[in-house]
């Protein structure tokens, strides 16, 4: 899984960073007043259908450049917290 960080010699904390250029398709396609954020507080099984559903909202069109706001790069990410989801539902979501 890839972010906009990476983390050296490794860590055994489910993480991903996401780059502040996506959230106007979140707040599209997850919420619309707290766009990714309205994952905090909520486990991995709670947020899987809150991700499908912005998921399947997202086009395609990703670019190589992780910084480009499109909507492929902004479904990429969220496929990447899906997986994450589905590997710790027990886990819970926060952020900043």
């Amino acid at each position: 899984m890839r972010g906009g960080t990476y983390c050296i010699g490794g860590t055994n904390h489910a993480r991903l960073n996401i780059t502040y250029n996506y959230a106007p398709h979140f707040r599209r396609v997850i919420d619309e007043n707290k766009g990714i954020r309205a994952l905090y507080g909520k486990t991995g099984a709670e947020s899987l259908t809150i991700l499908d559903g912005a998921i399947a909202a997202l086009k395609n069109d990703t670019h190589e450049d992780y910084w480009e706001p499109t909507e492929g790069n902004a479904k990429a990410a969220l496929m990447q917290l899906r997986a994450l989801a589905a590997m710790r539902p027990d886990g819970v979501w926060t952020g900043d």
